[in-house]
């Protein structure tokens, strides 16, 4: 007799508590950022425009504002997810290779098919810019799980439990998109000392050492160096969060990754996601039909409000047809294409990307489409969750 795998099967006892607290946390530091970009789209757009870009420049230590947003707070972001990515296929969802297989399979296809389309659209254009293909890659938690905490509180744990862990394996995506697509020159010196920072790291970890006072510094250094080796700086945050232990010793309350995610996400969400979004989001709507008719601008929303459902149903649809997997019995189909739409909200990573790929207008057209595809996907997701959720069962 033939055994049924139900996908996004419910956590594993001990993980409701901890994912509770992670969508209770993210959904207000999601609300905080979007607060943080419209302000910052007010500001580039108004009769004091010069002041936001004077703004920017404002140097600060070795990096102006603007770099210490995109290498420095998005870092911090980096470190949280890498710390979710550590603990989810350690101890989490992601542990057993069957329960992986939708949210993996989903998040790739909702990475591939945005790329496609965002591809098409740009090569098949005269002026099109290709080179943009990864913007529409990534899913922002943030504003996803505050989507659904304002939809209501009727939908299944499942069905958030997927959100989470579809966000989590599609930043692992990007992050390795990051890492190998957009570093152009690597300064030896400085990357293997980042390394041997990051290896000392590991080690403390092994030996349960866990004084901050000598953590800090060694992740801080390892910032820098990743920083000045021309490895993307973020990419410390991701490697210093795989590295940091996540199962429990005997008698321990919390491992050492539980600890610093619980003291760690709220700040990530509330100051460190918010301040990028200030001094990256802020970028001058001109241009009117010509804008609306940018293939950058095209491709960017295209991929994401389109490509993205397409991607995530494309792939959990492939699991379920050709495997012995079949839903879970507390969701239904159509949950599944709201969650699909609020994957199109790209938001921070994509406009981290954006301008990874572009600089100057090209930059700024990148950003209008993440920021257009972001709001349309946000308004079509509660919408459709909406109407699920108002006969709740």
């Amino acid at each position: 007799m033939s055994v049924v795998r139900r996908i996004l099967p419910l956590p594993a006892p001990g993980e409701t508590t901890f994912l509770t607290g992670v969508l209770r946390s993210e959904p207000a530091g999601g609300l905080m950022a979007l607060v943080a970009a419209m302000v910052a789209l007010a500001w580039a757009n108004s009769p004091a425009d010069a002041s936001y870009h004077s703004f920017l420049g404002l140097d600060l230590g070795p990096l102006d504002l603007e770099h210490w947003g995109a290498d420095g707070a998005l870092t911090l972001f980096f470190f949280v997810a890498g710390l979710e990515l550590k603990r989810e296929f350690v101890v989490g969802s992601l542990r057993r290779p069957a329960d992986a297989l939708v949210p993996v399979t989903a998040a790739v296809c909702g990475v591939l098919v945005p790329a496609a389309l965002f591809l098409l659209v740009n090569l098949t254009a005269a002026d099109g810019r290709p080179g943009g293909w990864a913007i529409p890659s990534a899913t922002d938690i943030a504003f996803a799980l505050a989507v659904l905490a304002v939809v209501g509180s009727h939908l299944p744990h499942p069905l958030r439990a997927f959100l989470l862990t579809l966000a989590v394996v599609d930043d692992l995506v990007v992050i390795v998109i990051i890492a190998l697509v957009f570093t152009s020159t690597v300064h030896p010196v400085d990357l293997a000392l980042a390394l041997a920072l990051a290896g000392l790291w590991a080690v403390l970890q092994r030996l349960r050492i866990s004084w901050g006072w000598l953590l800090l510094p060694i992740a801080v250094a390892t910032w820098w160096f990743m920083h000045e080796s021309g490895v993307h700086a973020t990419i410390a945050g991701v490697l210093l969060g795989l590295l940091t232990r996540v199962r429990r010793d005997p008698g321990e309350e919390r491992s050492p990754a539980e600890r610093l995610e619980h003291r760690l996400s709220p700040v990530s969400a509330a100051l460190a996601v918010p301040f990028f979004a200030l001094v990256s989001a802020g970028v001058p709507v001109t241009g009117g039909g010509t804008l609306a008719r940018d293939p950058v601008v095209v491709g960017v929303v295209v991929g994401l409000v389109v490509g993205k459902p397409l991607g995530v149903l494309g792939g959990t649809y492939a699991v379920t047809r050709f495997t012995r997997a079949e839903l879970n019995e507390e969701l239904t189909w159509a949950q599944m294409v709201g969650v699909a739409l609020l994957a199109g909200i790209g938001f921070t990573v994509s406009l981290l990307v954006s301008d990874l790929s572009f600089s100057g207008h090209e930059a700024d057209a990148a950003k209008i489409g993440v920021l257009t595809a972001s709001v349309v996907s946000a308004l079509l997701g509660a919408l459709t969750l909406r109407r699920r959720t108002s006969h709740p069962r």
